[in-house]
């Protein structure tokens, strides 16, 4: 199948790039620029990760999320909250509709390249603070791009009953350089370490039981889950 791959540089959508590359055609890996306060750093590892698997690679700009919307992901926004990516105050990183968004554009981008499917890096941890991210919402949208293209593109989601460390440890089986990914919201000159997706990154390697080539600002430990003694 041809498909177009959601790659932003983070490590689960540079495992989705190269699973696709093994599994499909990747025809595209697209990224966003919508003004979120990392974007600098990430998305300069989608190229590199797309040029290494011999993908096109298109970032397309959304300028109108950093000026229209409320996160503190953006550059508009507050400060980066830290601690653990399941806390409360990680609600404060999230860009409304910011999936259906990036979707529904990679999904014209896809039929445009006649492709059938469209990759997205969704996991089984994802739910706990996005609302696009919830099983729910993916289905739904899932049928919006089936049923809105000639082409009937499908949504693929081959990570969705997994776990980051899972996905980590998939990555690593396919020969993924994870130091070559980026997700630390912050967007310094290396990962935090703090932050909801610094410690979400962190607990993937380690439960994956993989060594984490990440240079870290800093290395304490971990945040317990909110609500876990």
């Amino acid at each position: 199948m041809n498909v177009v791959v959601l790659c932003s540089g983070g490590m689960d959508s540079v495992v989705a790039l190269h699973w696709a590359r093994r599994e499909h055609v990747v025809v595209a890996a697209v990224s966003f620029d919508y003004g979120a306060k990392h974007n600098h750093r990430e998305i300069p590892f989608a190229a590199e990760q797309a040029a290494l698997a011999g993908v096109r690679h298109e970032i397309v700009a959304l300028d109108f999320v950093n000026r229209l919307f409320a996160s503190d992901l953006l550059k508009n926004g507050g400060e980066i909250p830290e601690g653990h990516y399941e806390a409360a105050n990680m609600k404060q990183t999230v860009v409304p509709f910011r999936n259906a968004i990036m979707l529904a554009v990679a999904t014209g981008l896809a039929e445009s390249r006649g492709a059938e499917g469209l990759v997205i890096a969704a996991h089984g941890g994802d739910h706990a603070i996005y609302p696009d991210c919830r099983e729910e919402f993916m289905r739904a949208m899932g049928d919006a791009m089936r049923l809105g293209t000639y082409a009937e593109v499908k949504l693929l989601r081959p990570f969705i009953a997994m776990t980051k460390a899972e996905i980590a440890a998939a990555g690593a089986k396919l020969g993924v350089n994870f130091g070559r990914t980026w997700s630390c919201y912050k967007g310094g000159e290396v990962h935090c370490g703090k932050c909801g997706t610094c410690v979400e990154r962190r607990e993937a390697f380690e439960l994956a039981g993989i060594s984490d080539p990440t240079v870290y600002a800093e290395t304490g430990v971990l945040p317990g889950k909110p609500g876990v003694s």
